[in-house]
């Protein structure tokens, strides 16, 4: 391997990503302690938030959007009193009140903000106006209007009450759910003003926070693999913390291939439904399409025994790869 060459390294890394860091610098900082050759991840999360990142290497990249259409979990803070604009703790003062709500009254209103919501999202961010940035025109000082749009929260619960000015809850939400606009909400829900005063992602798909790894983590056992770097120069110590690419496609079917049926479908050849089901044929009656995919096809990960083939889909009495994993 020519000196400085990245690396091909295939999994994804269950980061608990800490305040201060952006997304993009944390995929950064992964990429260099792998030195892997294609980095993304699965969901941003602000600088001023922290938790769970998922960060997807090599191959990994190609089951990113399983991740992003996945369950979230956040656990938050509603700072009462002050609307800044940005509905964070980084934004100018934009509006003041003196109402401070009761334990009730936030309960009371909880409801409203549960099942398919419509909700504005912030005007600071990445969102997209005649192919600006939101954020970008917001920081210039130029109006942003940004139109309201269907959410999914599937459970909204209030934890507890530090002070009259602080309220932590926990929501479990869908894809595209701004928490900062549910902070934003609410408050004005209650009669108040508020923003997000902290924020924490504890599920993103199927990663978990009781299984992320810190930072500092990562670090030391890079440091710890220097003298032990291993085949191809890869740092065992790290790769003992990724996790198979399979883990994004945890809630899609599976389907057994056999080595000969794995390499045609590897190939992009469509494999006819007769040749590979048989005994599987209850299997598939059990499958379902991809949250969130426009294809009426059902989505499947094609197995060779442990070996993730593809993500295909059956398309009548075909099957047909739709990401084919060199793993």
């Amino acid at each position: 391997m020519p000196q400085g060459a990245r690396e091909k390294v295939d999994g994804w890394l269950n980061l608990d990503k800490p305040v201060g860091l952006g997304s993009t610098p944390a995929v950064g900082r992964v990429r260099r302690l792998f030195n892997a050759a294609k980095v993304g991840h699965g969901g941003t999360l602000d600088p001023l938030a922290s938790g769970v990142l998922p960060i997807a290497l090599g191959e990994a990249t190609k089951t990113v959007q399983w991740v992003m259409d996945g369950r979230k979990v956040y656990r938050f803070a509603i700072a009462f009193g002050r609307a800044t604009a940005t509905d964070d703790l980084e934004g100018a003062v934009v509006a003041q009140s003196a109402t401070r709500p009761s334990d009730d009254d936030l309960r009371s209103v909880l409801n409203d903000f549960t099942g398919e919501i419509d909700q504005v999202p912030p005007a600071f961010s990445a969102l997209k106006i005649a192919g600006a940035r939101a954020y970008d025109l917001a920081r210039r000082g130029e109006t942003v209007e940004l139109a309201s749009r269907r959410v999914r929260v599937d459970r909204l619960q209030l934890l507890a009450r530090p002070s009259a000015d602080l309220a932590e809850l926990e929501v479990e939400c869908g894809k595209g759910t701004y928490v900062r606009s549910l902070a934003r909400d609410i408050a004005r829900a209650v009669g108040s003003v508020g923003h997000v005063a902290a924020l924490r992602r504890t599920v993103c798909g199927p990663f978990r926070i009781e299984g992320a790894a810190t930072m500092a983590t990562l670090e030391e056992a890079a440091a710890n693999s220097l003298s032990n770097p291993g085949a191809f120069g890869h740092k065992p110590a790290l790769l003992g913390h990724l996790w198979p690419v399979v883990t994004a496609l945890d809630d899609i079917p599976a389907l057994a291939l056999t080595d000969r049926q794995a390499d045609r479908l590897s190939g992009g050849v469509a494999l006819p439904m007769a040749e590979i089901a048989g005994a599987q044929a209850p299997t598939i009656g059990t499958m379902s399409p991809a949250e969130g995919s426009a294809e009426p096809a059902l989505v499947v990960r094609a197995m060779a025994g442990a070996r993730l083939v593809a993500i295909a889909r059956v398309d009548g009495d075909l099957l047909r790869p739709v990401r084919v994993l060199n793993l």
